[in-house]
């Protein structure tokens, strides 16, 4: 053992074998972070506060009230400071992993929305130059609207032609009366 644990420490020994011989504390970070996100969330919380509240009113009451021989922390309340400062000693780092994780999560999201707003204003632009060409050949082409303004001006002349010509000749040829 003695004889692998130094081969482990040479730099010459691949790293594999180097890492089977550790003695620090492996982790899953993802499920610290998950423990943090929930014990920050939980700590925001007016349960939290409320529960805080009463667990610090019993144990100040209980430390002034009760009889001397029950009584485990005397008047200047030193366990208690110590208690809630070991609490807030690990409630700010978690806070703190936890609102790092959110501000990558938000990151991420900023990310994925810029890209979407570029592709949504790339469309937004072949559109545009799609509308104007089509804006474009429409004016090339006749319209509803013009096919029936010329077809009523054909039909104005044929109407001035049969009304003049029926006079002349006595009976109209175009077959409206």
């Amino acid at each position: 053992m003695a004889e692998r644990l130094r081969r482990a420490e040479r730099l010459d020994t691949p790293q594999s074998l180097r890492r089977q011989i550790t003695w620090r504390p492996s982790y899953d970070t993802d499920a610290v972070g998950v423990f943090a996100e929930r014990f920050a969330r939980f700590m925001g919380t007016a349960k939290f506060l409320m529960w805080m509240t009463i667990f610090v009113i019993t144990w100040v009451l209980w430390n002034f009230l009760a009889p001397d021989d029950l009584r485990f922390d005397e008047y200047p309340l030193i366990f208690l400071t110590l208690m809630l400062s070991l609490q807030a000693s690990y409630a700010a780092p978690l806070i703190l992993l936890a609102q790092n994780r959110q501000e990558d999560r938000d990151r991420v999201i900023a990310s994925q929305d810029r890209d979407a707003a570029s592709r949504a204003h790339a469309d937004m632009e072949f559109l545009a130059r799609e509308v104007a060409s089509l804006r474009l050949s429409m004016g090339e082409v006749a319209t509803r609207d013009y096919l029936r303004s010329e077809l009523r001006a054909l039909l104005a002349e044929l109407d001035e032609r049969d009304s003049g010509a029926a006079p002349e000749g006595g009976a109209s040829h175009g077959g409206r009366e």
